[in-house]
């Protein structure tokens, strides 16, 4: 098909691209509930073991800034309306969003925004210098963990009045496995990225 008559198809065929989207928004929103059933509760501390954050991280990078905003947003409204889309180790509903883990849910759409508006920037690297896909992924990432556990952590702060304990119960246990879940997916995002290349 000739690129012109495919840009005529793509103006004209407008509410089908909406469409689109919607759906795969929709589909973000559902993979990181997904994500959120594997999930392993942790004898000393209420916050569980989960591979949300890494689907929030995938969803970012792999759907944009926006849209990934989106999806995050639509992610946590599908969780106050009392679908089970959180972490099955919490009440569920809105009860889950004001226990422990509150602050780290109400960060993801932000986290997303983040991580896929600083894996967007690809002229020049985030630090001035040229900087393949992996690399811009991985930053994007580490920015994006670091934004989501400020969130997780000061409401932590808030709920226990300590800032010792608020470290000691939402961060110091899982930092190896952030650091596993950034690495995967940077990895996979920046497969992604190299595979649209080859495809284009």
């Amino acid at each position: 098909m000739p690129k012109s008559m495919a840009k005529a198809l793509e103006v004209n065929d407008g509410s089908s691209s909406w469409a689109v989207q919607g759906t795969v928004v929709v589909g973000a929103s559902l993979f990181v509930a997904l994500c959120a059933r594997i999930s392993v509760p942790l004898p000393f501390t209420p916050v569980p073991l989960t591979v949300q954050n890494m689907g929030v991280l995938l969803v970012g990078l792999l759907l944009g800034s926006r849209a990934g905003f989106g999806a995050l947003c639509l992610y946590l409204m599908e969780g106050v309306m009392g679908l089970p889309v959180f972490s099955p180790a919490g009440p569920g509903g809105i009860a889950q969003l004001l226990g422990p883990t509150g602050g780290f849910l109400l960060a993801y759409p932000l986290v997303a925004w983040l991580a896929g508006y600083l894996f967007e920037q690809r002229r020049r690297g985030m630090l001035g210098i040229a900087q393949s896909s992996f690399v811009r992924a991985l930053l994007a990432c580490t920015a994006a963990e670091v934004l989501l556990f400020m969130g997780g952590l000061t409401w932590l702060f808030i709920l226990t009045h300590s800032v010792a304990l608020a470290f000691r119960l939402g961060l110091y246990w899982f930092v190896l496995a952030e650091v596993i879940k950034i690495m995967l997916a940077a990895g996979i995002a920046s497969a992604w990225q190299r595979g649209r290349r080859v495809e284009v």
